[in-house]
Formats: C-alpha cells, structure tokens, sequence
C-alpha cells in the first residue's frame, strides 16, 4: 500500500459527552451523522481515518488506500467488553476487545479517501455499532510519517457492557466454553494477536492471558 506522507488534520473534532451508557437509549444513526459532520468538518475535501486495533488489523471488511502504524496515548486495548451474539450467547456470554481510558495502544491506521468515506461510514457503522455501546471518539495517533486524527471505537468504564476486572479463573471458563455467532472468545483472541503480529505490533497482555488456555 502507499506510504504518501499526509498532514495531520488543522483542526481536532471537539468530543461530545454520552447522556447515557444504555445501548437500548442511544440513537447509532444520529451517533454516525455527529461522526460524519465531524469528519467533514476537518478541512477541505478530508480523507477518514480510522483507528484499528482488534479485528479491524486482521478483517477490516474495506480497503484502505494506507495503513500505518500508529500509537495512541491515552487508551490501551483490552479484553473487557461482553459479547453475548458474536463471540458468546446471553447464557454463556463470550469477551470482544474495547479500547479503554488509560495507558496507550498500539495498532494501524487506515485511511479511507474522501471520495469514499460516504459509502465506507455506514458499513462501517454497521459492522462497529449494530448496537451503540462504542463511544466514537478522534484520536490524536502517532506514526512514523506524522500524526494523524482518527476515529477509534473507545468504551467508557461506565458502559453496561464493560466487565471490570475479571479472575484468571473466570477468563479460562470463557476461553473453554463462549461460542457466538462468528465463533469463539478464544479464537478471536487468538487471531487478533496473530493479526497484531504480522505487522510487527507485539502485546505482551493479550500473549499472556492466552497461555490461560493452554
């Protein structure tokens, strides 16, 4: 993929704080329009950026025209969200990545040109928010060729779906039994840290919880 240098955006999209953590009481669309009217507003004809750093590094599902490393300051990936479609069941609930507050992360950015982020923004929404539990937020990313602002899917520690801290016990119970929709907590685990490792980004956390499966 190309490696052309592009300048990070003038000016970074002010936040807004969530009324509310409930998925059931957040309206996805009106949270993907705040996102686009974001985007747009970065400059002229802006391209999209979008930060990766679970299944989005090893299946993004669209074609980014650039990639690059990036770390993110400020947040660290994490086990720490419940599935209870994709990787779980409502009866034995399976675990999905979140970006949480705190620490930092590494991972890949990917650009989306601007004359196809009005087509990627609602697969994308779609596949990152059938149900609103992410907080979209921009964030301030460092790579090699400069810093870029991209839109990353955070969780807040406030979210019904985040799980607290869980016993090594409790994470070997979900390893051995969580299957979804798409299959287990453990393979995806699995294969983001196999995803992770192809480009070179190593996660000492995510390497030992998976020898709780061995």
């Amino acid at each position: 993929m190309a490696l052309s240098y592009h300048r990070a955006d003038r000016a970074r999209p002010t936040p807004q704080a969530p009324t509310t953590w409930d998925p059931t009481q957040r309206d996805g669309a009106r949270m993907m329009n705040t996102a686009l009217a974001q985007w747009r507003a970065q400059g002229p004809q802006p391209d999209l950026w979008v930060f990766a750093y679970a299944s989005l590094v090893w299946r993004p599902e669209f074609e980014a025209a650039e990639q690059r490393l990036a770390r993110v300051h400020g947040h660290h990936r994490c086990l720490h969200m419940w599935s209870r479609v994709n990787r779980g069941t409502p009866e034995r609930p399976g675990l999905v990545f979140a970006l949480v507050p705190g620490g930092s992360c590494h991972g890949l950015v990917l650009r989306v040109p601007h004359h196809q982020v009005e087509a990627v923004m609602p697969k994308l929404w779609a596949r990152e928010m059938p149900n609103p539990v992410y907080d979209p937020k921009w964030l301030h990313c460092q790579t090699a060729q400069g810093p870029v602002q991209a839109l990353a899917f955070t969780l807040s520690r406030r979210s019904p779906s985040y799980t607290g801290v869980l016993e090594a016990d409790h994470y070997r119970d979900i390893f051995q039994h969580a299957v979804g929709r798409y299959g287990s907590t453990l393979d995806y685990a699995r294969q983001t840290l196999a995803g992770l490792q192809r480009h070179g980004i190593e996660d000492p956390a995510l390497r030992a919880l998976l020898k709780l499966a061995d």
